[in-house]
């Protein structure tokens, strides 16, 4: 090429900046912070998804619990009255979707119950089938991403959040507990609460509470919020303050009553009305703030980013194997429909 020629081609090829981190100053508005009425606008036409799982032996106020925190019958229980209670014989998950709205706001709320965890003589492997219906979800999801022609809005039935019910013992957490949450840990959002606290003194609630905390730390199991997914220092800042509670102890209660004037939701017993969202009786509030009011987004957010990545990234590295299904070149299901390498 001739000098000019090559010239003109170096010319072509822009020239790289170094970024510019800085935040300018604008002369005048623009409107881009019209972009979150938008997205408030937009979520409130769609609506939101919320999947919430509640594990723990029969009688610690479960379906009680799921009724308080939404305030409404959204429970397994409630959904089928005067319906005969068994404890099963070997776990079975079932789920209730209900749509509640407050204030112009939809959530498609999923609650998923696990009766028959923890009530037989021989509880080995009890959690192998709650396992197994977090990761049919995340395959289900998996299975709707990698279609060629996707839904615009993959229906989502993962998990985002799992609260673990403790026995009120106040002693230690059994082999059954730091079990159940040292392998669910890995793969879903584990949240421990202390169920039935008003059966503990104030000083035996808080040796127990310590006493778990001991346990969880000694075994290396990492409860929601996870220190490692802290994103800045305010973020921190309020998951040290929820880390230093949790376990949370908590007391359900789905009737009101009155107290001073005022309908409180509450249990009453023959020495007054334990007034489930007063702090100074019990947990509940920080418990409620946790799974909606402060940290739903967050739960829905290390769900997709964290656990179902983890799980997509084993899946695919599964589907370079030589046993391949056709079936969008992830790894096929046996006969009976199970996935053949989980």
């Amino acid at each position: 090429l001739e000098p000019q020629e090559r010239s003109m081609e170096a010319a072509a090829v822009p020239q790289e900046l170094p970024p510019d981190h800085g935040v300018h100053e604008l002369f005048g508005y623009v409107g881009i912070e019209a972009v979150l009425e938008q997205m408030k606008v937009k979520t409130m036409k769609m609506g939101f998804e919320f999947n919430i799982m509640v594990v723990g032996q029969s009688g610690l106020g479960k379906s009680t619990m799921v009724n308080t925190l939404f305030k409404s019958k959204v429970s397994r229980k409630a959904s089928q009255p005067g319906q005969e209670e068994r404890i099963p014989k070997t776990v079975q998950l079932q789920s209730v979707t209900h749509v509640i709205e407050e204030k112009g706001v939809k959530m498609k709320l999923t609650v998923t119950d696990t009766p028959g965890f923890g009530d037989q003589i021989n509880n080995e492997n009890c959690w192998d089938p709650i396992i197994k219906y977090i990761n049919e979800q995340y395959e289900r999801y998996l299975r709707e991403e990698i279609l060629i022609t996707r839904k615009r809005k993959i229906p989502d039935s993962r998990v985002h959040g799992c609260v673990y019910f403790i026995p009120p013992t106040g002693h230690w957490l059994r082999p059954l507990d730091l079990e159940f949450m040292r392998r669910l840990s890995k793969i879903v959002n584990v949240v421990p609460v202390i169920a039935k606290a008003d059966t503990l003194t104030l000083e035996e609630r808080e040796e127990f509470k310590q006493r778990i905390q001991r346990d969880l730390k000694a075994h290396a199991i990492s409860v929601y919020p996870q220190e490692d997914f802290d994103e800045d220092p305010d973020d921190r800042l309020l998951n040290d303050r929820i880390r230093e509670k949790i376990p949370f102890a908590v007391v359900g209660a789905d009737q009101e009553h009155q107290v001073n004037g005022k309908r409180v939701l509450g249990r009453k017993t023959k020495w007054g009305i334990i007034e489930v969202e007063n702090p100074a009786h019990c947990e509940f509030p920080m418990l409620r703030d946790l799974l909606i009011r402060s940290h739903l987004q967050d739960l829905k957010d290390i769900t997709h980013n964290v656990h179902y990545e983890s799980y997509r990234v084993r899946r695919l590295n599964e589907s370079n194997r030589p046993a391949l299904s056709s079936n969008n070149g992830l790894p096929g299901r046996d006969e009976d429909g199970d996935e053949s390498n989980l």
